[in-house]
């Protein structure tokens, strides 16, 4: 249970299981982690988290993507996006986040997750090498030239309240693990850094990748798909 939320059920006793999360990395090949992509609605968290999860699922690693507006449209259906709601919002998507890494799942959330203390709650709820923050560093300007959704041009003509980067503060990580300028460098080359970064801290195994990259090869050379 996560040392910041009150405990209110009673009668309850935590049951171990003979299954555990190095059983099941072991049989994943690869650690079970939480990539936490955080920045400005717009600033590519949804689209990069899935650009790497393509990557890590074609190299036969065991993952899932939870996406902000997804995870609205039930687990979080009832949550608005008042300070109370935005916070309880993320103590929830932590949960469920830290139910996957022990599943030995490499899960990617996308989430604004606009405040500093609720991410830094959701990585003191697992290790300290289990949360793996990345900053999706882009301009408000740039944010705003993307907005697909039309919903910075409804913040601006007050039609939403409490809009982050408009009518609601972002609080910039301090010392994230990655911070990448999804303003200016292509999905391709961040997908890499991703990649890389996850790599070296040995979330999955470099050898792996490789063999697999060298099977994918093998399979184009001969004109046939894996």
């Amino acid at each position: 249970m996560s040392s910041n939320l009150k405990q209110t059920s009673t009668n309850v006793i935590w049951h171990n299981a003979t299954v555990t999360r190095e059983r099941r990395e072991t049989q994943n090949g690869h650690r079970g982690a939480i990539i936490w992509f955080t920045g400005l609605s717009g600033s590519g968290k949804s689209t990069l988290a899935h650009a790497v999860e393509e990557s890590l699922h074609q190299q036969g690693c065991r993952t899932f993507v939870l996406d902000g507006d997804n995870v609205r449209h039930g687990l979080c259906g009832d949550l608005g996006f008042s300070d109370i709601d935005r916070q309880e919002n993320i103590r929830r998507i932590g949960e469920m986040a830290k139910l996957f890494m022990e599943a030995g799942i490499i899960v990617l959330t996308a989430f604004i997750s606009p405040y500093l203390a609720d991410r830094e709650r959701v990585r003191a709820m697992v290790g300290p090498s289990d949360f793996i923050e990345i900053y999706c560093d882009t301009s408000i300007e740039i944010c705003e030239t993307r907005d697909v959704k039309g919903l910075y041009k409804k913040a601006r003509a007050g039609e939403i309240a409490e809009f982050t980067g408009i009518s609601s503060p972002y609080e910039k990580p301090v010392t994230p693990e990655l911070v990448l300028n999804t303003g200016a460098e292509s999905l391709d080359v961040c997908v890499q850094e991703v990649i890389s970064k996850i790599t070296s801290l040995n979330i999955v195994a470099n050898a792996h990748l490789k063999q697999d990259v060298e099977v994918k090869n093998q399979y184009q050379e001969n004109g046939t798909q894996p």
